[in-house]
């Protein structure tokens, strides 16, 4: 019988493991292409700007109104009732319906505000892919962010077993006597070492991870690690100042610069039209139904009248506020310029940090898997000098934390590449989504 039970237990517990396998919900990493569309929908920065850009569409839709005709119906009824001290009591009422239009005709002012409807509109599209931009650039570094804080915490476990296990070979050492206090000492300060190193990045990961998760508008984020060996991507122009030039054409903050100039402009051309007349066609037609006793009689009758005329009209003097309000166009005007010219300048040296940052990240990763290599072969090499007495258990230590502090910046160093080369197109003014694709291809599925 207990046998009985002992099998049953026994034959449970996997059909329990497997049920609970089932149940729960399975980890699937991301991939940074899933995150950024994740993040397209749901970041409230990306969505503000496209609320923005939506507005300013519409407002500058409302400017082409001053150049359309408009129309408008009224209508009014009155009543009124009169008592002569003579006993006659009179009373008439009235009904007006009128329909009235305009055409502007000669309005410099209106379509000066029209062609700056237009720029606004140019601007919204600008503002807009800035927004997308700087959204690729912020999932990206999110991103990669989330993978160093794993890599760095995967190190510090890898350096805390080998710390581990070097503590203990140093207190075996000094328990049959062919080492000092002093190795096992020094291991354990390294062992406590590691550990808080431990606690702290645990930590960092964490917070990474949260901002990852609220940038994506999902809980627990996996992103997909990088393929290693990972052959980084090169760039398509390896001329700096070729980056310069393109990103003075393209970058949205010179853009958007080059349209408020031009709106500045047109803002001038509209205050000096307000010495100029203005030429209205106008009509309209009305209907009067009047009914009611007058003078003892009836006094119905009805009124049918159409008008169609041209209004001109020709400022002659206003206290001096057109001119004072060229005065203050012109002046906004040159704050543009002086602005485009700020742009150009800030975008250049952007640039250029862009580029040298990209290529010093490349240069750095080919010395830190230098680097990688050779502390390998010096923690062997003291490994072996520790077995042979040629070697301390503190050059042991040394070595494993160098190995493992240079797999962790080689990491980073990476992902600086992977970042740095989008923060280049975005300098440029060129990074688009689909320049996620060859490092989404990087990615170990």
């Amino acid at each position: 019988m207990k046998n009985s039970k002992a099998l049953h237990r026994f034959t449970l517990i996997p059909m329990l493991a497997a049920l609970a396998a089932v149940i729960s919900p399975a980890v699937q990493a991301q991939s940074l292409v899933d995150l950024y569309t994740a993040a397209r929908g749901y970041d409230a920065t990306f969505q503000s700007a496209k609320s923005n850009a939506d507005a300013t569409l519409a407002r500058a839709d409302q400017a082409r109104a001053g150049i359309l005709p408009s129309a408008s119906l009224t209508a009014n009824a009155n009543r009124t009732n009169t008592e002569a001290i003579s006993k006659l009591e009179q009373g008439y009422g009235s009904q007006t319906v009128t329909l009235g239009a305009s055409q502007p005709l000669y309005r410099p002012a209106n379509w000066v505000t029209y062609e700056q409807g237009k720029k606004q509109a140019e601007l919204a599209q600008m503002q807009l892919n800035a927004a997308e931009q700087d959204l690729i650039v912020r999932v990206c570094q999110a991103y990669f962010d989330v993978l160093a804080a794993t890599d760095s915490l995967a190190y510090l476990k890898s350096l805390k077993t080998a710390t581990s296990e070097q503590l203990a070979s140093a207190k075996r050492n000094f328990e049959v006597g062919t080492s000092t206090i002093t190795d096992s000492r020094e291991a354990q300060a390294r062992y406590d070492l590691v550990i808080a190193q431990e606690l702290a990045a645990d930590n960092d990961l964490r917070v990474k991870s949260l901002a990852l998760d609220t940038l994506v508008g999902r809980s627990n984020t996996s992103p997909q690690p990088l393929a290693l060996p990972a052959v980084l991507p090169t760039l398509p122009m390896a001329d700096m100042e070729q980056w310069v030039v393109q990103s003075q054409d393209n970058h949205p903050s010179i853009q958007q610069a080059k349209v408020a100039l031009e709106v500045a402009r047109l803002e001038t051309q509209k205050a000096r039209a307000g010495h100029k007349p203005t030429v209205d066609l106008v009509g309209s037609y009305s209907m009067v139904n009047n009914n009611g006793t007058f003078g003892g009689g009836a006094a119905d009758s009805r009124v049918n009248n159409a008008a169609i005329g041209v209004n001109f009209n020709l400022p002659l003097f206003a206290g001096f506020s057109i001119q004072n309000r060229v005065r203050e166009t012109v002046s906004l005007e040159d704050k543009a310029k002086s602005d485009l010219d700020i742009a150009q300048r800030g975008v250049a040296q952007g640039t250029r940090a862009a580029f040298l940052g990209v290529i010093s990240g490349a240069a750095q990763v080919k010395a830190f898997e230098a680097a990688e290599a050779s502390t390998q072969s010096a923690l062997d090499a003291n490994k072996l000098g520790y077995q042979v007495g040629v070697r301390i258990n503190i050059d042991v230590l040394n070595s494993q934390s160098q190995l493992f502090d240079t797999k962790a910046k080689l990491a980073k160093a990476r992902y600086d590449v992977l970042v740095g080369g989008l923060r280049l197109r975005q300098a440029g003014g060129v990074l688009k989504a689909e320049d996620l694709q060859p490092i989404n291809g990087l990615l170990k599925p």
